[in-house]
């Protein structure tokens, strides 16, 4: 180090800035920066207009004009590259900002979740796993225990059932058989009926009747 350096209290290393210090810092001259090209565009015309205001008039005095516009459109091309310069540095910092707060965050996350597993390993994932599977099982079937209906005669045996069943199937089998056959027989033919009543007497000969009539008539006389 120089002699001027420690005579001036140098000796210690000057701390820089924070990102956030500087970009604040680069935006103040940015808009020191706007307010002279505002005002150099605006020297600019009022020196076009001079120059056209003497014209042909008054030349020297209208080259004179030409002369400060020319310099002053110079020095608005350095303040123009001077802004774009200070712009570029600013959004530079601005990504290293945004990228560090990024890292960071990861940094942290994966803290995070290195703390988050650091009691745990395959293992006892694995073995944990197979206790919740035992457990669902053991619920199912108490599940399915309780869910069955309880009473008496339950334990009649299911095959006896069947059977009985199928029994009972073939009995109706064989009567729906039999209705069918007996369908399919001739109807006897329907003999006319004997009457109950004996048929009357054929009517008596003519004679008889003569007969009679004679009778009663001496009966009368007599």
């Amino acid at each position: 180090m120089s002699g001027l350096g420690r005579l001036f209290g140098r000796g210690k290393k000057e701390k820089g800035p924070t990102p956030e210090e500087a970009i604040q810092k680069l935006k103040e001259t940015e808009k020191i920066l706007i307010k002279k090209q505002e005002f150099l565009e605006q020297k600019i015309e009022q020196e076009l207009q001079t120059a056209k205001k003497h014209g042909t008039k008054n030349k020297r005095a209208a080259l004179q004009a030409l002369r400060r516009k020319k310099r002053l459109e110079q020095q608005l091309a350095q303040t123009d590259g001077t802004l774009s310069t200070l712009e570029f540095q600013r959004e530079a910092i601005e990504n290293a900002t945004t990228n560090a707060e990024v890292l960071r965050t990861m940094e942290l996350a994966a803290q995070g979740l290195k703390k988050a597993y650091q009691d745990m390993d395959i293992d006892k994932v694995d073995e944990l796993m197979a206790d919740i599977t035992e457990q669902q099982e053991v619920a199912q079937q108490i599940s399915d225990a309780i869910s069955r209906p309880v009473g008496f005669g339950d334990d009649v045996d299911e095959d006896e059932l069947l059977e009985e069943l199928e029994e009972l199937e073939q009995e109706e089998l064989a009567r729906e058989l039999l209705h069918v056959g007996d369908e399919e027989e001739e109807p006897p033919v329907a003999l006319p009926s004997v009457p109950a009543t004996h048929p009357p007497a054929e009517p008596a000969p003519k004679a008889d009747e003569d007969e009679a009539a004679l009778k009663q008539l001496a009966e009368w006389v007599s």
